[in-house]
């Protein structure tokens, strides 16, 4: 049975039908689908569809390759996909087949490009596409008997885009060590580079022992979150926007350590040091303030932003802080 990966489309039941039959063959050749909405999946199965010259579900048999003289152009496929699929798209936006609606595809080889021209530039609106012969046989048999295993033949020889990107990220996600012991990985980026030095430098330089209980990922959130802590603290809902990117604890001296990693944006500045404050009325800890740069130069940029009565930490100079006025140096503040 298809699985109903579009299923709120306001098409036709019959190409609502042949749209998440192209997704099926996608998904199952390893075309990856994380992030992506229902409406690029769905412009994402037309521009297939046209490659292929499917028009409904009897088509697959009868499903052309390279070699085959279907080659369409993407403004050809426009014209395909409008006729056919009851869409309007507009024949300037040609450029968003290749950019987003066939990029996947193209990127895992089931679609060749420039099959009028091997020679077109990467832009140029006259380059063709068509399939790759060596997927002719599995899309031409979509819905036989044996075709999952025919699939699974065929991506023994070929490996798939999905499993390549994910060795990729693989390799290259950033390694956390917690004082704890436990590890993290984090996606790739400088902010969260700057969020691994913050957690494997500043905290066992001038932590005091503190445990992490929140650090997010640009690519999740809520990378680790110790809810049941931070409650024990009487720390504001930890779904809240205005979280800082680190939570730290220090029990030995009840300090709690509110860190912002500044990349590009987003330093304790005076207005968000009285946003804090007035989240954390209720905490039970005493609140440490600080602002981590990866180098001076970031610093700099910020210097002229940075509410007094907090710390400034520069993760290409481990071993000091730099002190923004106060009663004390390194530490919660007494109004």
């Amino acid at each position: 049975m298809t699985p109903d990966f579009i299923p709120t489309t306001k098409k036709s039941d019959s190409t609502k039908k042949v749209i998440n039959e192209a997704l099926h063959i996608l998904n199952s050749l390893g075309i990856p689908f994380d992030g992506l909405t229902e409406r690029r999946l769905e412009r994402m199965a037309m521009a297939f569809l046209a490659v292929l010259d499917v028009k409904c579900s009897i088509d697959w048999p009868k499903a052309k390759q390279s070699g085959d003289g279907w080659t369409p152009q993407t403004r050809q496929m426009i014209d395909y996909i409008n006729s056919h699929f009851g869409e309007s798209i507009s024949s300037g936006s040609y450029d968003d087949i290749r950019r987003k609606d066939l990029k996947l595809a193209t990127v895992a080889g089931i679609v060749e490009r420039s099959a009028n021209d091997p020679n077109a530039a990467t832009n140029n609106p006259t380059r063709g596409y068509a399939l790759s012969p060596r997927y002719i046989d599995v899309v031409r048999s979509y819905g036989n008997e044996g075709w999952e295993k025919d699939v699974d033949e065929l991506l023994a020889q070929t490996g798939t885009l999905r499993d390549r990107l994910s060795s990729q990220r693989e390799i290259k996600r950033v390694s956390v060590s917690l004082p704890s012991g436990q590890k993290l990985e984090f996606s790739p980026g400088k902010h969260n580079e700057l969020q691994k030095a913050i957690i494997e430098e500043f905290l066992p330089r001038y932590g005091f022992e503190c445990e992490v209980l929140y650090v997010g990922d640009t690519a999740k959130k809520l990378l680790l979150c110790d809810e049941r802590q931070l409650a024990a603290l009487s720390f504001f809902e930890i779904a809240h926007d205005e979280l800082p990117d680190v939570l730290a604890y220090s029990s030995s001296k009840n300090w709690l350590f509110l860190i912002e990693a500044v990349h590009s944006s987003g330093p304790i500045t005076p207005v968000r040091l009285e946003e804090l404050k007035r989240l954390t009325t209720d905490c039970t800890a005493e609140i440490v303030y600080i602002t981590a740069f990866l180098d001076r130069a970031t610093f700099r940029k910020f210097a002229p932003d940075i509410a007094w009565e907090t710390e400034v930490w520069i993760a290409d100079s481990p071993d000091h802080l730099i002190h923004f006025n106060g009663g004390k140096f390194l530490g919660p503040y007494k109004e």
